[in-house]
């Protein structure tokens, strides 16, 4: 399928969900792709294989934590081709909820993605015409409702999904599209890192399809896959001392 979104930015490519959206988006007919990640050898390999596809990629190494760091290479990226979907994917898990640990997971899953949002948003405000100008968020089906296994973790996802939900609605008159993606368990380094189950595991390529779809037919929440996400929507509506009691059971790491 022939994407409408023909000069894409992406945070956190070099691996993961971040990696097949590049290369999802170098197969279906983007002109310009900018990329970003902390990992060089990585970042240049998903540069190299998308660049096979004929895409012209620009890579950069920088931490999205960085707040003017990003701000000036989203605004050079859309200089050098006007930005149509800009993808806020970097993030980050951890199994010990330690200080350290639990700060790291909100600067970067939560102001990791403001700063990539917000530069995009002042961008696209200013912008006249009817091109597409489309801004997704990468949050979890663990924002869904606080998981024990993992508290920092759900809780940055949970912010990261009202905070989208909410744009999307308060953006609209400036005709800027706004998604939530909301994964299960998708192949990625975070995910490498489980032992626990992790019920519909799937291949990032495949997920990488399913948020591609959503993103060119204007999705808001695309959430998936769908029966963890009627699971952890029941979970939510739950009264609280019946929600506890389920997840007192769930495995340590969700």
């Amino acid at each position: 399928m022939e994407t409408k979104f023909k000069n894409v930015l992406i945070t956190g490519a070099s691996s993961g969900i971040g990696e097949a959206m590049a290369l999802y988006y170098a197969a279906s007919g983007s002109e310009n792709l900018f990329i970003c990640g902390r990992n060089k050898e990585r970042l240049n390999e998903v540069k190299h294989q998308c660049e096979k596809f004929g895409a012209k990629v620009y890579a950069s190494l920088i931490d999205v934590n960085d707040r003017e760091k990003m701000r000036a290479w989203i605004n050079q990226s859309n200089k050098k081709a006007a930005l149509n979907l800009v993808l806020a994917n970097a993030g980050v898990a951890t199994t010990k909820e330690n200080d350290e640990n639990v700060y790291n997971t909100f600067n970067t899953n939560v102001f990791g993605v403001l700063n990539t949002v917000l530069p995009a948003v002042a961008l696209f405000s200013k912008r006249r015409g009817k091109g597409v100008k489309a801004i997704a968020m990468l949050s979890s089906i663990a924002g869904y409702h606080g998981l024990a296994g993992c508290p920092s973790y759900s809780a940055s996802k949970a912010c990261v999904k009202a905070y989208g939900e909410a744009l999307r609605v308060y953006l609209a008159p400036k005709d800027i599209q706004i998604s939530v993606i909301c994964p299960g368990f998708v192949k990625s380094r975070i995910t490498d890192k489980n032992t626990c189950p992790m019920p519909f595991f799937m291949p990032a390529e495949k997920a990488a399809g399913i948020i591609g779809r959503g993103l060119e037919n204007n999705v808001g929440l695309i959430a998936f896959p769908w029966p963890m996400r009627l699971a952890v929507w029941f979970l939510s509506v739950l009264p609280n001392c019946v929600s506890s009691f389920i997840c007192s059971k769930l495995p340590y790491k969700v």
